[in-house]
């Protein structure tokens, strides 16, 4: 039977541990032995130039991708194993895209309402009022009926954000969440996010918004080149870096 083998999860232990994850992609070795912690409730935002390997990471975590070496513990339970039951890994961890990847031939209420009603066969009367009430959490009331493509990119974004929350999820993974959208479409996203994280949600966000970084995150890890250069709270991150590489980057893009 393939399943993961439950065990209790003691909540004063991290929500999400890594230890020495590697990843290779051929001869590419995009993660060097990476390890933190997040406990639950935490915002963790994860920064860095392009290619240091910050979306492999967390696409790590809900096993989108697979690594090569160390260990992923959510929730008390390994993820890089033979046996692991990704579906419900992915119900426990959600997570969101740079691209919305919405269905376009689905109205927004649809999209929502798929993936509880499909992959996890709940009756679809409580599905829908679920996905009602994402959609109006995510402030797109009265627009259940619109189709993708009659929608913004931030949006778009937003009933992808309401389609990952519809499966219940304990953690949130963003991924660049706001990098494809318009300036003026990027506020509305992130007020989404921040409202999340003020109920609880255990996020870890990939972001180059570096003050909405310093506004939202417990914890804050810059990576160059697969490893974790350096980190902190944004209190003193943004303002006492020590290692030369970080504030050379803090100074390209503050």
């Amino acid at each position: 039977m393939n399943a993961i083998v439950e065990t209790a999860w003691d909540p004063s232990q991290p929500i999400v541990a890594l230890r020495d994850v590697h990843k290779s992609f051929g001869k590419l070795e995009v993660l060097k032995g990476i390890s933190f912690d997040v406990m639950k409730g935490e915002v963790v935002c994860i920064i860095g130039p392009s290619g240091s390997g910050k979306s492999t990471l967390i696409r790590c975590v809900n096993a989108l991708t697979p690594f090569d070496a160390g260990s992923i513990k959510v929730e008390g339970q390994e993820v890089n194993v033979a046996h692991l039951d990704k579906l419900a890994l992915r119900k426990k961890v959600g997570i969101v895209f740079q691209q919305y990847n919405l269905f376009p031939h689905k109205t927004a209420l649809e999209n929502v309402m798929m993936a509880p009603v499909l992959v996890l066969k709940e009756p679809k009367d409580e599905v829908e009022a679920r996905a009602r009430a994402l959609i109006r959490k995510v402030r797109l009331e009265g627009k259940e009926d619109s189709y993708p493509g009659e929608l913004s990119g931030g949006q778009q974004q937003r009933v992808a954000i309401a389609r990952s929350l519809a499966m219940r999820p304990d953690i949130m993974l963003f991924d660049e969440v706001t990098a494809a959208l318009d300036p003026e479409t990027v506020k509305e996203v992130l007020v989404t996010i921040r409202e999340l994280a003020a109920e609880g949600m255990t996020c870890m966000l990939v972001t180059h918004e570096m003050g909405f970084a310093r506004e939202i995150a417990n914890h804050i890890y810059f990576t160059d080149r697969g490893v974790i250069v350096e980190h902190g709270p944004p209190a003193t991150f943004f303002t006492e870096a020590k290692d030369p590489r970080t504030r050379e980057f803090l100074s390209q893009i503050l």
